[in-house]
């Protein structure tokens, strides 16, 4: 019989171990952000045993109400988790004590009898053709400076080609930003003008991207030294070829944004959702677009069928020959 005398930190460290071949880096790497979360809410170590639902309740509202440096870039500020983190820390913990009840290190599931938090409704902010066109100025020249006894100059960006053909394939695709990290060069298929990506719970499937995009990703590819099939199609380091993080691409869409005077906040989900809602707007189905964004359900393709929808009763009033003929 499995011992029933092992410690918190024990406990997590073995469940690591069983999950670190079987998750995805980046969801892996959220496992461990969110357990140490776990580890840190206790004063000592004490026996998983002993861990009590309201234990976990109170850890979930200290995180919810409590100022915490955020999961990701280390320039966001610090503050409260959205409900919509706390939901996900909620679900690594009720995967860690199923895998300790199935392992007999606990008699009970005890997150069964915490309440998941309900997230908040999101508003869903598409970016505009300006918004788009002003990011893509800005990945071509450096921002404007000036130098003693010298007029204001700018310098050209050493990674235009790679953040051109980024937000083009982002805006073509509307694939996540860990899927967009994750993309190796054989995955592309130039001839088609298709890409395979390795989605959520590594499901994979199959995305269309236009001609221009096509363009702009092969200029960059061309403009690589010496690169193979397995190496990652967008890369931080071209000497290294080390892919770029979903952090990386975070932070650098975040700055593109405010150079080209975006609001809100540029960041790359919403090219998912200028992506979803576009499709829509030029005669797409929702059945399509759930293959393509790589959703179990059409609950949030449905969303996004709403907006478009909303678009169509605008342009009507707008278009109206009736009541603009005054008839």
């Amino acid at each position: 019989m499995a011992p029933l005398h092992l410690t918190l930190s024990q406990v997590v460290e073995g469940f690591l171990l069983d999950k670190r071949i079987s998750l995805k880096p980046t969801t892996y790497d959220n496992y461990q952000w969110a357990l140490a979360k776990l580890t840190a809410h206790f004063d000592g170590d004490p026996l998983l045993a002993d861990i009590e639902p309201h234990d976990i309740t109170d850890m979930l509202e200290h995180l919810g109400t409590t100022a915490h440096k955020p999961h990701g870039p280390v320039d966001k500020p610090r503050q409260a988790l959205s409900k919509r983190s706390l939901r996900n820390i909620h679900a690594v913990l009720s995967s860690l004590w199923t895998w300790a009840v199935a392992e007999g290190y606990t008699p009970e599931h005890i997150i069964r009898h915490v309440s998941p938090p309900r997230p908040e409704e999101r508003a869903i902010v598409p970016f505009t053709e300006d918004d788009i066109r002003a990011m893509l100025a800005a990945c071509d020249e450096s921002q404007p400076y000036t130098r003693p006894g010298k007029r204001e100059c700018t310098n050209a960006r050493p990674t235009a080609l790679r953040d051109r053909a980024m937000i083009l394939l982002f805006l073509d695709t509307g694939v996540r930003v860990s899927e967009l990290c994750d993309i190796e060069v054989q995955d592309v298929d130039w001839q088609n003008h298709r890409l395979t990506v390795l989605g959520k719970r590594s499901k994979e499937r199959t995305v269309q991207f236009g001609r221009r995009a096509s363009k702009e990703v092969w200029r960059y590819l061309a403009s690589r030294a010496n690169y193979l099939p397995t190496d990652p199609l967008f890369v931080s380091d071209e000497e290294l070829n080390e892919p770029l993080n979903r952090f990386a691409v975070h932070k650098l869409i975040r700055r593109l944004g405010e150079r080209a005077g975006i609001t809100p906040d540029a960041h790359p989900h919403r090219f998912r959702h200028t992506f979803a809602i576009n499709f829509l707007r030029n005669e797409g189905d929702i059945f399509s677009l759930k293959a393509l964004l790589g959703h179990s359900s059409l609950k949030t393709v449905q969303q996004y069928l709403a907006i478009s929808q909303v678009d169509t009763v605008k342009a009507h009033k707008r278009a109206s020959p009736v009541d603009n003929w005054k008839l």
